[in-house]
């Protein structure tokens, strides 16, 4: 039952019972020792009266007279004792009758009282009276003369109003014991709930406790067992939550860490199930943390050498190390396993860093390396043979000696072309080179441009279109460096599209953005150069690249993205290419 799930009712409930079957119990003896007191007493009260009348009756007796004298001496009697009086001869004939007429009753010497009576002197029987037709308490004595009996004297009294006193007083008796019970019940339910109050509080408050109010205090009610343990869940409390607090703070520490660094940190337990994944290692594996938690590491990292480096590391519980390739992204990482040791029984403490970013850096690097070394290398080698070819002699043809200094003053002009871009790219990258940003209106950048290249176009038996809308609100740039970056864009349409091409140059807007187009229909960049096309010395095709520096795009990249913008280009390989670059709308 619900009711005994609190300890009020545990503790009320049995004190109840027991007080209620000892009262009941108590008052059910009571009440039948009572009877049998009162029984016992009224018995000897019978007695008493019926010698009494025995006494006085001797005289009439032992004079034998008529029926109708002892008659009316039965009814004087029954009259003065408040009882049925019967006078009874010693051969058992009634001789007077106080209630009934004698004369219709039959001879009593066989009643059980007269019996005992004449056995002993008087006599006691309770039955069923057929004179009477009920039940009745019969008390006889003998009349004795000289050792002689002269008859009997019977005192009757109806038993029902022996029981109506019997039961009055075990009503008295049962009504006393039920108050005492409810009192009794009453008082323990009382009790039970004034020395449970507290620990219900108590309950209360730890619920509330539970539930993350670690605010909850309570007064104590005494200074007793109860009170000092109030006190003592006051103290827990508030060492709880000064506790939680710290925990909280170093969760949130730790859990700041975790979420900000740039490596993935994986936990794994001994049965080799994630426990923690961060942010940085979700994204390396492209799982959710729900995904994660609670799942095989062999179905978070989908990598034999990143289990089997969990493996080795909790085989032999030494740190272990390895660099892998991770997915079709080609992911560069390099994977430590740590055993936790006492602080994690058991677990791993699995670290990936993403060296992808610094192996591309490398790999733009040596091409860097690679590039300038190649740049350079063809018109120094041509001012090595052309220098040699005039110490060996070429000075004394002056025809030879002229066209050998053009073209060396034609390679140093290349050498120093390729100087001045270099250093304008690196003031860019670094920001050395401030920008002049003002108002612009597109179509006159793009006509600028256009100027500029449109001769050159010509002779490449070029045709150049410009679409650019007057309605077009200005740009926020520096004229001078958007210029540079079309010009760039330009030329490299130019050079790359054969005779008879067309060239399309467009500005249109794209929400706070103008959207600037270079398209051609030359020979197309392949794919796979496409992501690489904006670096450094990067040429497409090296066969069909020209006399270019190869810094162009990155130039015009760095530019474009000094203005807030981005630029990227489409193409397909022998149908033209696209290169589009944006730049905010000027905003007053």
């Amino acid at each position: 039952m619900i009711m005994f799930n609190s300890i009020r009712w545990r503790i009320a409930i049995p004190y109840a019972i027991l007080i209620l079957i000892t009262l009941l119990g108590l008052g059910i003896y009571l009440s039948n020792f009572v009877r049998q007191t009162y029984i016992h007493e009224l018995n000897d009260e019978l007695i008493a009266e019926a010698r009494l009348a025995g006494d006085n009756l001797k005289p009439y007796l032992e004079a034998n007279p008529e029926g109708e004298v002892l008659d009316a001496l039965a009814r004087r009697w029954s009259f003065l004792l408040g009882r049925r009086v019967t006078i009874i001869s010693a051969r058992g004939v009634v001789l007077g009758e106080s209630d009934e007429e004698r004369l219709q009753m039959e001879n009593h010497l066989n009643r059980p009282e007269i019996q005992q009576a004449l056995k002993t002197g008087q006599g006691t029987s309770t039955r069923y009276s057929q004179t009477v037709g009920y039940q009745m308490m019969y008390t006889a004595v003998s009349i004795q003369e000289n050792e002689a009996t002269l008859g009997f004297v019977r005192v009757a009294l109806p038993l029902r109003q022996v029981q109506e006193n019997v039961g009055h007083l075990q009503r008295t008796l049962f009504g006393t014991t039920l108050a005492a019970t409810l009192v009794a019940v009453l008082l323990g339910v009382w009790i039970a709930s004034h020395t449970t109050r507290p620990i219900r509080q108590l309950t209360e408050a730890a619920g509330q406790i539970s539930s993350g109010d670690l605010s909850s205090r309570i007064i104590p009610p005494s200074a007793d067992e109860v009170g000092q343990l109030t006190q003592a869940f006051n103290r827990m409390g508030v060492q709880l939550r000064a506790q939680i607090e710290a925990l909280q703070s170093e969760k949130s520490k730790m859990a700041a860490v975790l979420s900000e660094m740039t490596d993935g940190v994986i936990i794994v337990d001994q049965e080799g199930e994630v426990q923690l994944i961060n942010p940085a290692a979700e994204k390396m594996f492209s799982i959710s943390e729900a995904e994660a938690i609670g799942h095989s590491l062999a179905e978070v990292v989908r990598h034999h050498q990143l289990f089997e480096l969990w493996q080795i590391c909790k085989e032999r519980g030494e740190n272990q190390t390895a660099s892998l390739e991770f997915g079709p992204q080609r992911l560069y990482l390099h994977g430590v396993a740590t055993p936790l040791g006492e602080a994690m029984p058991g677990s791993t403490l699995l670290l990936v860093q993403n060296l992808t970013r610094v192996r591309k850096l490398e790999t733009i690097r040596r091409d860097f390396i690679s590039n300038i070394s190649h740049e350079l290398r063809t018109p120094l080698a041509s001012l090595k043979a052309l220098t040699e070819t005039l110490q060996e002699g070429a000075l004394d043809d002056p025809p030879a000696t002229k066209r050998f200094l053009a073209r060396m003053e034609t390679e140093v002009d290349s050498l120093s072309l390729m100087v001045s871009e270099l250093l304008e790219l690196s003031r860019i990258e670094s920001g050395r080179a401030p920008l002049q940003f003002q108002a612009v209106r597109p179509s006159d950048l793009i006509q600028q441009a256009v100027e500029r290249l449109r001769l050159q176009a010509e002779r490449a038996g070029l045709t150049l279109h410009l679409d650019c809308s007057e309605a077009l609100p200005p740009v926020l740039a520096d004229p001078v460096r958007l210029e540079q970056v079309l010009v760039n864009l330009l030329h490299n349409a130019i050079k790359f599209t054969p005779k008879g091409g067309e060239i399309w140059l467009c500005v249109e807007g794209e929400g706070r953005f103008a959207r600037f187009w270079v398209k051609d229909t030359g020979a197309g960049i392949p794919r796979n150069d496409l992501a690489r096309i904006f670096e450094r010395f990067y040429k497409a095709d090296r066969a069909r690249s020209g006399g270019g520096t190869g810094l162009g795009l990155a130039i015009a990249r760095h530019l474009v993205e000094a203005h807030g913008g981005k630029i990227w280009a489409e193409s397909t390989e022998g149908q033209g290419s696209t290169f589009f670059f944006t730049v905010p709308f000027y905003e007053e």
